[in-house]
C-alpha cells in the first residue's frame, strides 16, 4: 500500500469506533428490556471492537508514519463518544442492579472522566494559540489503554447472564480505584504541560 491508502486504513479504523459504540448502545438498551445471551454477546463484542480500534489506529499510524493533524483530534474525539456512551450507561446498569454504591462509584469515575476531557480540550484550543503540539502525552495514552477494557470488565460485570458472570466484584473495584487515580494523574500531567500556554493567554493585550 502507499501512503495515501495507508491514511485511509488508519483514518478508517478510527472513525469506525463511533459506529461500533453507538451500535453497543442500542444493543445494550435493548438488552435491559428484553434480556438475552445472543444481544449480551454482540453487544459487548461491539464494545470490545471499539476498544481495540484505538489500539490498532494507533499503532499503524506510527509503523506506517502517517499521523496528521485530522488523526491527532479525530482520535481524542472517538475517545471521548465512547467514555460518554459506555460509562454512563454501565452506571444506570449498576443502579438498576440495585448496586447503589457501586453506581454512585461509577457516577463518580464518569464525571472525572468527562471533566478531564474537557479540561485537556480546553488546554489544547489555548495551546495550539501559542503552537504547543497537541499529540497526546504518555498518560492519556496509559488512561485509554486502561479505562477502555475497563469499561467492557464493567459491562460484562454488569449485563452478563448469571450463567457465564464469573468476574469477582473485587477486582471491578480495585479497576475503579485505579481509573480515577490515573485520571487524575492525566490531568495533573495536561495541565503541567500546557502551563506556559495558560501564562501567555492570561497576559494582558495591548488596546
Amino acid at each position: 500500500m502507499n501512503k495515501n491508502q495507508q491514511l485511509k486504513v488508519v483514518t478508517i479504523i478510527t472513525l469506525l469506533r463511533a459506529p461500533f459504540v453507538l451500535l453497543f448502545l442500542v444493543g445494550a438498551i435493548i438488552n435491559v428490556y428484553k434480556p438475552s445471551m445472543a444481544l449480551f454477546v454482540v453487544s459487548f463484542f461491539l464494545l470490545a471492537l471499539s476498544a481495540i480500534t484505538d489500539f490498532f489506529d494507533g499503532y499503524y499510524a506510527r509503523k506506517w508514519q502517517v499521523i496528521t493533524t485530522f488523526g491527532q483530534h479525530a482520535d481524542p474525539l472517538m475517545d471521548k463518544l465512547l467514555v460518554v456512551t459506555a460509562y454512563p450507561l454501565i452506571t444506570v446498569l449498576a443502579a438498576l442492579n440495585g448496586e447503589i454504591n457501586h453506581s454512585i462509584c461509577l457516577l463518580v469515575l464518569t464525571i472525572f472522566m468527562i471533566a478531564r476531557d474537557q479540561w485537556v480540550t480546553f488546554l489544547r484550543s489555548i495551546g495550539s494559540l501559542y503552537n504547543i503540539s497537541g499529540a497526546a502525552h504518555w498518560t492519556g495514552k496509559v488512561r485509554t489503554a486502561f479505562n477502555f477494557p475497563l469499561a467492557c470488565l464493567i459491562f460484562y460485570f454488569e449485563a452478563a447472564p448469571e450463567n457465564i458472570h464469573f468476574i469477582p466484584a473485587i477486582i471491578i473495584y480495585i479497576g475503579e480505584a485505579l481509573a480515577i487515580t490515573i485520571n487524575i494523574l492525566s490531568i495533573f500531567a495536561y495541565t503541567i504541560r500546557y502551563k506556559p500556554a495558560i501564562e501567555k493567554s492570561l497576559e494582558i493585550k495591548n488596546k
